[in-house]
This record gives C-alpha cells, structure tokens and sequence, in this order.
C-alpha cells in the first residue's frame, strides 16, 4: 500500500503557470481522503498559492499535504495554518554571480526575444531561474519558443563554464533553474522520508518529465516508484485509480 503520493506541479496538476481546474482540485480533495499527499516544484511559494491553494478546499485534510516549492529547499506544513518548516537559500554574492551569469550567457546564445511578459530572472532563494519568455508568458507562446529544448542546451553550453560550481537545468516549456549542486526533485523526496517518516518504499511519484533529462527524472535515483502521464488530464485518470485502489485496500 503507497502511503504518500508525490507530484509534480507544472504540467502535472496544473498547465504551466495556470491554476488547478476545479476537476483536479476535487480528485486532489478525494486522494487525501485516502492517503497523504505530497506536491513538489521548481516554483516558488508565491506560485503555489496561487495555482494550488487557493482552488483546494480549505478544510482538515490540508494536513495531510506537504509542499515543497523550490525543488524542496523549502518545506510548508498545515497545521491551522501554513508554515514553513525549513528554507535553504544561496547567500546574497551567489545570487548577484548567477544572475550576472545568466544575463551574460541568455546574451550570448542571441536567443533573448524582443517581446517578455513578467520577470525573465526570478530569485526563489534556494534556486534562480531564468524564464525566457519571462514568468507571465502564455501557454501558447512557452509551448511554441523551445519545444525540442534546443535552444535552452545552448543557452546551458555557455553558461556551465561561467558557474562551474553549481547545478544548471532545464525547468518548464522556457525556463533554466540553478541550485546548489545536488538540490533537485531527488532531495526533495529525501526530504520527505525524513520529515514525514515515509519510506520510499510507500511513495508514488506522478510527473510529466520523467524522460531523460526532464526535471522529474532525478526523483528515480531514490528508487521511488513513478507514473509518467502525458498532461493535466492523464494525472486525473491516475489519481481516479489511485484513489480507487487505495479505497479497495483500505476497505474492511
């Protein structure tokens, strides 16, 4: 029996930067009926009330969810309220030399559009991350700007020999995130193991980029059990299963 299900964010439970349709909120709301639930993302705290909070309902079973924004350098508990139980953040000099890097090599490539909507460099205290298109983009555009990833493995290629020292990868449709070297969705779910008192023999793990390379596949280093789903509506029909068969499991 999988006592903790963990998922990706963006693309998994919501589209990118979008928020949770009111389908998903009520299958989210029916899987913490039946088990403990665990939502990890390279986004910021900012993002997750906005896309997640505020559309779940707000009521006990928030305490059976734990959210780990930043690829989990920070960790959030409910308990009447949210808070924040842990926040591991690169000091003030990192920060100015990873962005002066990211600027220098976004230059570089000759990729940086004419057009952005939002900021293109976001400081999330344990992870910087450039958006390309910047972080209010729309879907349509994201989708179209880097699909085959292209562009941002240039990007990358001039960027490594400037922060040698660090961890540089690809996040959603445009983004690039940097956190210390071995602050990924892996030490997340370590995290969790140790927080919560979960092995990881009972977690689950549903993502969309689980492929090689994509910003889910470091989880499977943990030996995690994991669902690749397509989009938002394959995580629905995986959550309808879990929940029925955790119903079966639990019955008398």
């Amino acid at each position: 029996m999988k006592k903790l299900i963990v998922f990706d964010l963006d693309g998994t439970l919501a589209e990118s930067k979008s928020n949770l349709d009111e389908e998903m909120a009520t299958l989210l709301g029916q899987l913490l009926d039946v088990a403990k639930v665990a939502i990890i993302s390279g986004g910021a705290w900012p993002q997750f009330e906005k896309q997640l909070l505020l559309h779940l309902p707000n009521d006990g079973r928030l305490a059976k969810l734990s959210l780990l924004p930043v690829c989990g350098t920070q960790f959030y508990r409910h308990d009447g309220a949210w808070k924040r139980l842990y926040s591991e953040e690169f000091m003030p000099g990192e920060k100015d030399r990873i962005i002066a890097a990211l600027n220098k090599a976004f230059d570089a490539s000759g990729f940086r559009p004419m057009r952005c909507w939002g900021k293109v460099i976001e400081d999330r205290g344990g992870q910087i991350t450039l958006s390309a298109l910047g972080q209010d983009a729309p879907l349509s555009e994201k989708q179209e700007w880097d699909p085959n990833f292209g562009k941002r493995e240039k990007i990358m290629a001039i960027l490594k020999p400037l922060l040698p020292d660090v961890s540089i990868k690809t996040g959603g449709s445009t983004s690039i995130d940097i956190t210390r070297t071995g602050i990924d969705k892996a030490y997340g779910i370590e995290k969790l193991r140790d927080l919560l008192g979960v092995g990881i023999a009972e977690m689950l793990f549903i993502g969309d980029a689980l492929f090689p390379g994509g910003n889910d596949s470091p989880v499977k280093r943990t030996g995690i059990r994991t669902i690749q789903v397509r989009d938002v509506n394959e995580t629905k029909r995986v959550i309808e299963a879990v929940v029925a068969c955790l119903d079966q499991e639990t019955a008398p």
